[in-house]
């Protein structure tokens, strides 16, 4: 149990018979009435963001959440296939689950969250940043960098995403998982 004195971004509790984690919260002290905290919970399950008002004191489950790291296998119809490699334990992970699916590539490193007391898959977290190559793009004009224009990429992994005109195909480049969008250039 936690109360809301115990708040914090990343806090999981059980609201509402789901998962919710904190995306941001406030303390709220008016002039007049009694203290509140005011939260926005996105749901571990579903994904949506939904705003709550708990007076201040209230007591909430807190849930606990396990981060494993696991590497990339394979995709199939049953969904994505990663496997644990200090036990070799193989899990799956269907797509509505995942955070972002096109930009993992095989042998890449996530962490899968388990809900600890079920032992259920509740989802997966990229690492902030990955490296992937260019496998296909129209080709960059020297010198077109003053502008903000962006041009569509085709990545490794088959996703597509908005890159700088002076990126060319064979490029390799570091996108932001969390916006899905380019980042900068990988000098080798």
């Amino acid at each position: 149990m936690a109360t809301t004195a115990d708040f914090k971004n990343g806090l999981c509790l059980e609201y509402n018979n789901d998962l919710y984690t904190i995306v941001e919260f406030q303390h709220v002290k008016p002039g007049k009435g009694p203290a509140f905290v005011r939260t926005k919970l996105k749901s571990l399950t579903t994904g949506k963001v939904v705003e709550n008002t708990f007076s201040a004191g209230h007591k909430v489950t807190t849930a606990r959440i396990e981060r494993r790291p696991h590497q990339f296998l394979y995709k199939d119809d049953l969904g994505y296939h990663f496997m644990d490699a200090s036990t070799f334990e193989q899990a799956v992970v269907e797509e509505h689950l995942m955070d972002n699916p096109g930009l993992i590539k095989d042998g890449q490193e996530i962490d899968v969250l388990f809900h600890a007391e079920e032992e259920k898959i509740i989802g997966s977290e990229l690492p902030a940043f990955v490296e992937l190559t260019i496998t296909y793009t129209e080709p960059g004009i020297k010198g077109d960098t003053a502008t903000n224009a962006s041009k569509p990429a085709t990545l490794e992994t088959g996703a597509e995403i908005q890159v700088p005109l002076f990126i060319n195909e064979g490029d390799k480049i570091k996108i932001d998982t969390r916006t899905n969008s380019y980042s900068e250039r990988v000098k080798e």
